[in-house]
């Protein structure tokens, strides 16, 4: 039975041994590299299926190795969980946008840690090819038709609107900044700012109805759809 391999790259002894025995516990294979030219060497020799990355690493620090992992095209599509003390908007942000699919501040309860790999393992397997039909509660969101309903109802969205809503549905669970969300707005204005997503946010729940709670704000870094395992 194929086990599914973590490459942890950390190099805190103790935190590491603590993520290594939980998730040989969770069933997962770990293999622990404590510095960051090392642990972007192990990625060709250990095939992982998700990397957990320190930021504060000796020789080569997380966010280089995150950009290494995103500029070459054989490692581009592991997902990358960053793991940090550095927990200011800008560094969470620039974590993000170099490309780590979920950034986790240190401490953290190692539940927590293995509810977000479980996460993006998940959303790994879910491409955009695919999801033609996405459900979320009692919404149903037609992609190919640019339809929404609730229920039977249907619920008219601008473009913007839908495709900002489609792109956190298919990243559940993971933050995504005002600036990458910038891609589905839809506008011939020269001048467009990440705040115009705020607008668009507030539009979007005003849409959804007042009961619904699925679009989380993450101060100061941007916004996620809320996952069930996190």
């Amino acid at each position: 039975m194929h086990k599914t391999k973590i490459l942890l790259i950390e190099d805190e002894e103790d935190i590491a041994s603590l993520i290594k025995i939980q998730g040989e516990l969770a069933g997962y294979k770990v293999h622990v590299e404590s510095d960051g030219l090392n642990g972007y060497m192990a990625i060709e020799k250990e095939h992982p299926d998700v990397i957990i990355l320190d930021i504060m690493l000796p020789g080569l620090n997380g966010l280089d190795v995150c950009r290494k992992i995103r500029s070459n095209a054989d490692y581009n599509n592991i997902p990358i969980i960053i793991t940090s003390a550095k927990t200011e908007e800008l560094d969470v942000v620039l974590g993000l946008e170099l490309g780590a699919d979920d950034y986790v501040a240190k401490p953290f309860s190692l539940k927590v840690l293995f509810s977000r790999v479980k996460a993006v393992l998940r959303r790994g397997k879910e491409t955009e090819s695919e999801a033609k039909v996405i459900v979320f509660g009692d919404y149903t969101m037609e992609v190919d038709r640019y339809l929404l309903r609730k229920q039977d109802k249907s619920i008219p969205l601008t473009l913007s609107e839908f495709g900002i809503l489609r792109r956190l549905l298919l990243n559940r669970g993971k933050v995504l900044t005002r600036n990458q969300l910038l891609d589905d707005v839809q506008n011939d204005e020269a001048f467009i700012i990440d705040r115009n997503i705020d607008v668009h946010i507030a539009s979007l729940r005003k849409k959804l109805g007042p009961n619904f709670d699925g679009i989380e704000t993450v101060r100061g870094v941007g916004y996620r759809f809320k996952d069930e395992d996190v």
